[in-house]
C-alpha cells in the first residue's frame, strides 16, 4: 500500500466528500471511513485526490471486515474515474481511460 503524499492528504482532509462512504447509497455501510487508492498505473497506486475514494470498512473489506465485506475493485475504479477530468487522466497516457470508463459506465450506471 502506497502512503498518501502530504499534499494529497491535506487536500482530502479539507474536503467534506471524504467524510462519507462513496458507496453509501447502497445502504449497507458499516465501520469507520477508510481511504482507498482505487487506481493502479504502471504498477503503482495513483496518488491523486480524485483517485483515492472514501469507503466504510465494509466496502473496503478492511479491519473488522478483513477477508469479508463487500469490496468491489471495479466499482471503486468507476467511482474514481468519474471524478477525474480529462486533463488529470492525460497524465497517465498508457491506459485508455475513456474506454475503461465507458465499459464501467455500461456495467454500473443502472
Amino acid at each position: 500500500m502506497r502512503k498518501i503524499s502530504a499534499s494529497v492528504k491535506e487536500a482530502i482532509l479539507a474536503d467534506d466528500y471524504y467524510l462519507r462512504c462513496a458507496r453509501m447509497k447502497e445502504g449497507d455501510c458499516n465501520g469507520h471511513i477508510t481511504w482507498e487508492h482505487a487506481l493502479i498505473y504502471a504498477g503503482r497506486q495513483v496518488d491523486e485526490k480524485w483517485a483515492i475514494i472514501p469507503l466504510c470498512e465494509w466496502h473496503h473489506a478492511v479491519n473488522k471486515h478483513q477477508g469479508g465485506g463487500n469490496e468491489n475493485k471495479e466499482k471503486h475504479q468507476w467511482i474514481a474515474l468519474k471524478r477525474a477530468t480529462k486533463e488529470e487522466l492525460a497524465k497517465y497516457p498508457k491506459t485508455d481511460w475513456e474506454q475503461k470508463l465507458k465499459y464501467l459506465n455500461d456495467k454500473y450506471n443502472n
